[in-house]
């Protein structure tokens, strides 16, 4: 272990052969350790204090109850849908589909979260509609964690997927490139084994509609679907208006269902401060949850020290751009799509990250936290620069047992 005073600690494994490895990772069914020449597993565990977790995991369950507290406030209000840059394609569908029972309005999400050194959480985002990283947090983080000896919380992950997918139980699968883009295929196809139903997985591209009714690439009906399909790109895409539409009318169930859209705007994070600061909505108990945990955020860049620009939909880092203290901008991410020139820009306040010495030199540590089926269940660990995006490593986050402390 690393002599670093910090609620991390980092458990170098670099000096072991990576190649069978990697092949033990490929056959579990983790096939993109190494993507073309690039390492993206970093050969290490981040080893998170076991009471920070326990903080991690309960301000999880707060903030999603306080989440959906403001997507319930915000339902079928036509005026704040567009506040949250909610396209207006899909305001008819979110109006005309029931909400679901309080804590699943998405049973698949995943939580971003900037831990400093010193052991202070803050929420930076909430991927509530089309979360990647399944396959890292419940594949192979356990495995990894348990050849070193390390402990992992992810392994309930496969039993509460399983519960929400018994719940939903889609007939299909879908991700654009199915076959061809390693992680989302992998993705889904993880997801569909954990399931333990039978499941068809397809490609996006192979949909097509006829008079509201949704159809794949063999002419067979898809009437209950789970896509990794970001639902604002309806807005954007030929015959998303059409598939709007067989939601709508509810010839096409689609999981997540169309509220995530609600929560995966970070223009709720920016209404839930705005709450917070007016003295609306929430309770005291709530009140303390959001100070803490909830960073200020805004539709309009009103900092006087420094702060991010991000879009209410931006995705992987993209749209991400930081500025320093005077306000001028000190990094933007080039890598991602910016699909702020699409969509509102939120401005939130930054937050330090966790920083870790690994072979690669020092890198920034984000955490993650998946919520499946309503619960807290799954650290995702990603490291890279200031701005997390698609040039980012997967590494393994584990818990020190309270023995260990």
């Amino acid at each position: 272990m690393s002599p670093q005073k910090s609620v991390f600690e980092l458990l170098d494994q670099s000096g072991l052969e990576r190649a069978p490895r990697v092949e033990q990772l490929r056959e579990l069914g983790f096939t993109w350790a190494d993507l073309e020449e690039e390492e993206y597993w970093l050969d290490a565990i981040a080893v998170m204090s076991a009471g920070t977790y326990r903080e991690l995991a309960a301000a999880s369950e707060k903030l999603w109850s306080i989440l959906d507290k403001a997507v319930r406030y915000v339902h079928r209000r036509q005026d704040l849908y567009e506040l949250l840059g909610i396209p207006p394609v899909l305001w008819q569908m979110l109006d005309d589909t029931p909400l679901p029972e309080p804590g699943l309005i998405s049973r698949y999400a995943r939580f971003d979260f900037a831990v400093s050194d010193e052991g202070a959480i803050k929420l930076l985002e909430l991927n509530a509609d089309t979360p990647t990283g399944y396959v890292e947090a419940s594949i192979a983080t356990p495995w990894i964690c348990e050849q070193a000896g390390i402990g992992s919380p992810n392994g309930a992950m496969k039993e509460l997927l399983a519960a929400a997918w018994g719940t939903e139980r889609p007939d299909t699968a879908a991700c654009v490139a199915y076959g061809s883009h390693q992680e989302d295929s992998g993705t889904i196809e993880a997801l569909v084994r954990h399931s333990g139903l039978d499941v068809t997985c397809i490609d996006c591209l192979d949909l097509w509609l006829d008079q509201g009714r949704v159809y794949d690439g063999q002419n067979r009906r898809i009437e209950r679907m789970f896509a990794l399909y970001p639902k604002e790109w309806m807005a954007v895409d030929e015959a998303g208006d059409a598939l709007a539409y067989a939601i709508e009318t509810g010839s096409l169930r689609l999981f997540n269902g169309p509220h995530s859209i609600l929560l995966q705007s970070k223009g709720l994070v920016a209404a839930v401060w705005g709450m917070y600061e007016l003295g609306l909505l929430y309770n005291e108990e709530e009140r303390e949850a959001i100070s803490r945990y909830i960073l200020p955020t805004y539709n309009k860049p009103v900092f006087s020290g420094s702060f991010v620009s991000k879009s209410v939909f931006g995705r992987e880092g993209g749209s991400v751009r930081l500025f320093d203290d005077s306000g001028e901008l000190e990094l933007e991410d080039e890598e991602g799509f910016d699909s702020s020139t699409l969509f509102p820009t939120v401005y939130q306040k930054r937050a330090e990250l966790a920083r870790i010495q690994s072979a690669e030199g020092e890198l920034h540590l984000l955490t993650g936290m998946f919520m499946i089926n309503g619960q807290p269940c799954g650290l995702l660990g990603r490291a890279g620069g200031p701005i997390t995006g698609n040039a980012s490593h997967f590494i393994a986050l584990g818990v020190r047992e309270l023995g260990q402390e």
